[in-house]
């Protein structure tokens, strides 16, 4: 069953990836804010945020990431839109809270360390428990888009570790 925790617990993974993009430091999140930003009710406009590619050092192939939302504190939680090119992976890594993802289109390959790779679907949701290793991305054949939700520990909402080799993500 997922909770309102653990939907929350994943959320924060996507804002290190944003981070981590070139140019992240200094491009401001656009909002309308109703009065003070950590006191009221926030929109973030669709399309109002610019579209990152995925860093290579941590996506094998093409990645689009598409920032949804970083919480202002004290929230923790952040979240995004990913998109993966057939054949597109993330890198084997691990979140401190855990991560949702919730597959919105296409057909995707889902893996934690010592596990079988699992399809995910339209409307699948996926959730990997803190600490634990995991990769996931698109099929060979067929991409796949999901919405990421993490939190931050500490600042920290992700560890990225090594890259998918071809062998692992054939099997």
């Amino acid at each position: 069953m997922i909770t309102r925790r653990r939907m929350l617990a994943a959320a924060g993974s996507l804002a290190a990836l944003t981070a981590a993009a070139p140019g992240a430091a200094e491009t401001p999140t656009p909002t309308v804010p109703t009065e003070r930003r950590n006191e009221t009710m926030q929109i973030t406009r669709s399309g109002s945020q610019p579209s990152r590619k995925g860093p290579a050092e941590y996506f094998t192939g093409t990645v689009r990431v598409d920032p949804l939302f970083q919480a202002p504190e004290p929230a923790r939680v952040s979240g995004g839109h990913v998109t993966f090119e057939p054949g597109a992976r993330s890198a084997w890594h691990t979140h401190p809270l855990g991560q949702t993802l919730i597959i919105t289109s296409g057909l995707g390959w889902v893996q934690r360390e010592g596990g079988p790779i699992e399809e995910a679907r339209p409307g699948d949701v996926v959730w990997f428990p803190p600490g634990e290793k995991h990769w996931h991305g698109a099929t060979p054949t067929t991409g796949m888009t999901h919405i990421a939700i993490q939190e931050s520990l500490n600042g920290k909402n992700v560890d990225w570790l090594e890259k998918v080799t071809d062998e692992q993500y054939r099997k």
